[in-house]
């Protein structure tokens, strides 16, 4: 009984929204449906050389020193540029980076202790323990701008309770690409077990967290991300409704059975999809239509292409 929301500014790719806060306000729409733990994505318009990284430290150790050893050993393979502690997360901007998936598994791999939550030259995720309130307290979460993001609150039905385990995803070894998700993938440990043949290193014990390398292992055989996502219709087992961002898409796709349900708004300024209705009537203004997708069902909106589309 997880919400998930998300929204993309048809603006433009060089364009600002204020994302962080439409996705709050959505998410506290939803409190009720994920009391457990909480968490954005958010994508900005900036494209440079440098990447962004936000690594969660340890906390069994004082934060000040594991922010130390975690510069130290990134500064090893780049150059840090900014740092800066937020509560347990330490961000750091790195660079410049030319191809950051050939940066990001060997800079995880030397990391070891600490989990890199996110790495992209847009993307952000912050998530935590607790009501999405606690994100604005937290981490200021409606003061980011961006293009495009997605969100989520949880009520843990399987694995524990803690930062690791709450979403958005991003997925290790992976710039810009996270996923959200409500219901479940019950074949999620054949899934599992499949990526970690091929030297996949998993860090939860959550279903949803297979997705995101899914749709990663897809691209790598040359799918586009549309594509990946329709293939999953086909692959996953269950019954689910997720998102999916990359650094210039948002998309949603819906089970065969149709059991989870999502909400699908827009206008000629943005895109907005939600678990119910009531989050989307909260948050944003003007007259809109609210929409639930059929059974069986992919739509991918991009930045550059805002028209959506549907199989």
């Amino acid at each position: 009984m997880c919400g998930i929301v998300g929204y993309l500014n048809r603006s433009g790719s060089g364009s600002s929204a204020p994302i962080g806060s439409i996705l709050l306000g959505m998410l506290k729409s939803l409190d009720c449906r994920g009391p457990d733990s909480a968490g954005v994505a958010i994508f900005g318009p900036t494209r440079t050389p440098n990447l962004k990284l936000r690594i969660k430290l340890n906390g069994d150790t004082n934060l000040a020193d594991s922010a130390d050893r975690v510069r130290a050993i990134v500064s090893e393979r780049i150059p840090v540029l900014e740092s800066a502690t937020v509560q347990e997360y330490l961000q750091l901007l790195v660079g410049p980076v030319q191809d950051p998936e050939s940066l990001l598994p060997p800079l995880e791999k030397d990391l070891d202790d600490f989990e890199l939550v996110s790495g992209g030259r847009q993307l952000e995720i912050v998530k935590q323990v607790g009501s999405p309130t606690h994100l604005d307290s937290g981490y200021g979460i409606s003061q980011l701008t961006g293009t495009h993001g997605i969100g989520h609150t949880r009520l843990s039905t399987e694995s524990r309770v803690d930062l690791s385990h709450s979403q958005p995803f991003g997925v290790h070894g992976v710039a810009d690409l996270a996923t959200v998700h409500n219901g479940h993938i019950t074949n999620y440990h054949k899934l599992r077990g499949l990526y970690e043949q091929m030297g996949v290193r998993f860090f939860t014990e959550n279903d949803s967290e297979v997705i995101g390398v899914y749709l990663a292992h897809q691209m790598s055989l040359g799918r586009t991300f549309r594509e990946a996502l329709e293939s999953s219709l086909d692959d996953f087992d269950g019954s689910f409704s997720y998102l999916a961002a990359s650094g210039n898409e948002l998309a949603y796709a819906k089970d065969r059975f149709g059991f989870k349900p999502l909400l699908v708004a827009e206008s000629e300024e943005w895109v907005a999809i939600a678990t119910e209705e009531i989050a989307l009537r909260s948050t944003l203004t003007g007259d809109f239509d609210a929409l639930e997708p059929g059974v069986s069902q992919v739509g991918t909106w991009s930045l550059s292409e805002p028209a959506a589309e549907a199989v």
